[in-house]
Order: C-alpha cells, then sequence, then structure tokens
C-alpha cells in the first residue's frame, strides 16, 4: 500500500476513536435505581384506579403521576391467602439514549401443609421511584422463595 492510504486509515481511525471513545468512557452501565415501597394507605388514587385492569396479570408495570415515577409488580389472580411478592432491587439500563427498567422481585407462597382462607387475592407491591421519565420497556425478574 501507498503512503496515502496509510494516513487515510490513520485518519479513520483517529476520527473514530474521537467519537466512540468519549462515548464508552462516560457510560456508567446499568445503574441502581433507588425506591421506597407505598404502604396500602398512601396508594395513588390514579394508580388504585389502574390497578383491576393489571391485577390478574404477572407483570411489572411503571406509571407516572404527579411527576412521581411508580413500578407496580402483580403476581397475578391467587385462589388462596398466603401468596406475596416484594421488590428486591430495580435496575435501570440504557437502551439508545432511553432506558429500560429491570425489576428483581421476590415470591413467596404459602407452605404445602399451611391452612390459609380460601379467598381470591392479587398480590401487588408498589414503589415510588426516584426517576423522572417512564422507561422505554420493563423485565420482570422473578425468584421463588421456599
Amino acid at each position: 500500500m501507498n503512503k496515502k492510504w496509510w494516513v487515510l486509515i490513520f485518519l479513520t481511525i483517529v476520527i473514530l476513536g474521537i467519537i466512540f471513545i468519549p462515548k464508552i468512557l462516560t457510560d456508567k452501565g446499568d445503574e441502581k435505581v433507588s425506591f421506597d415501597i407505598i404502604k396500602e394507605d398512601d396508594i395513588p388514587k390514579e394508580i388504585e384506579e389502574i390497578l383491576p385492569k393489571y391485577q390478574k396479570e404477572e407483570r411489572a408495570l411503571a406509571c407516572k403521576v404527579d411527576d412521581k415515577i411508580y413500578i407496580v409488580v402483580t403476581r397475578g389472580e391467587k385462589n388462596t391467602d398466603g401468596y406475596d411478592v416484594t421488590i428486591q432491587s430495580i435496575e435501570k439500563k440504557k437502551n439508545n439514549g432511553k432506558f429500560d427498567l429491570i425489576v428483581y422481585a421476590e415470591y413467596t407462597d404459602p407452605k404445602p401443609d399451611e391452612i390459609v382462607p380460601q379467598v381470591i387475592t392479587y398480590p401487588t407491591v408498589i414503589a415510588e421511584t426516584e426517576l423522572e421519565k417512564l422507561p422505554e420497556k420493563i423485565d420482570l425478574k422473578t425468584n421463588y422463595i421456599e
């Protein structure tokens, strides 16, 4: 190869380095999201109104109420009492200039020999987060506790 090609390749590498290296160095990767679990008496009215739509499903969703972002995790409809859901952690993951959330939840089931009321329940947990914007997508990762 002649000298022109080497200079062109070198300049291309330098330009690409100038563009991409700052992004790589400033990318924090995944971040933990701080949150507080909301007591049943403190659930915003707007969330109480939409809960019946989602409580029969096992999922996580985000809601924005009065400039606050809430994460709701539902376990679906259960035929007895004794089921529970808790949020262990929430991670914020960058995605093309926006972000996704990964919600880590723990599920607890009644023990096989435990006597529980025969009543339909909808285990749900709601957390208020520090987020300012709604995520693009939420991924729910569950862990069953024995």
